[in-house]
């Protein structure tokens, strides 16, 4: 009977770390890892599964503090929103101060199933006064049937890594801003 409840417990465990594993690393991601300040960013979104079984239907992309002039590309079958709002301070565009613009992005009405993959896209400035080596973090959160999502929102403390996060937001590094 021993021999039995401890197989059972070893075959309960490696099911526990071959599957916890893998959940952990199918994350939503950004294809571009990095970029330079004061650039333009096409930020790609990679959606890699749905919620528990169940299909993503909404993507909710919250624009990071730094990253403006923001436009979402549409995809077909889904509705787009931009939610406005005004920033913590003014950027310049291009001799022109920008105060405020695009806050989240949000993809709704869509059906991505669990078994399957998809990108979603938007653009932007990265402001040229954010500080190269840093990250800019983009909180993603997907809404599924029943009420479940998947909130892809933690952002590494002082010290801390992505991968030490259970939910890491997708982020870029940035990098020296390049040319004049």
């Amino acid at each position: 009977m021993l021999k039995a409840i401890t197989l059972k417990t070893v075959t309960t465990t490696t099911a526990i770390l071959v599957f916890g594993s893998t959940a952990a690393l199918a994350h939503v991601t950004l294809e571009g890892k990095d970029a330079p300040v004061g650039s333009t960013y096409k930020a790609v979104l990679r959606v890699p599964h749905g919620c528990e079984g169940k299909p993503t239907n909404t993507v909710r992309v919250q624009v990071p503090e730094g990253f403006y002039g923001v436009k979402p590309q549409p995809k077909a079958g889904w509705t787009l929103d931009k939610v406005r709002g005004a920033y913590a301070k003014a950027y310049d565009n291009h001799g022109s101060p920008v105060a405020e613009g695009v806050k989240e992005v949000v993809w709704s009405g869509g059906n991505l199933g669990d078994d399957e993959y998809d990108e979603f896209v938007l653009r932007g400035t990265i402001a040229a006064d954010l500080k190269a080596g840093d990250m800019l973090y983009f909180p993603v959160i997907q809404e599924c049937p029943e009420g479940l999502k998947e909130r892809w929102i933690e952002v590494p403390a002082a010290g801390q890594k992505a991968s030490d996060l259970e939910l890491p937001a997708p982020g870029i590094k940035l990098l020296q801003k390049t040319g004049n």
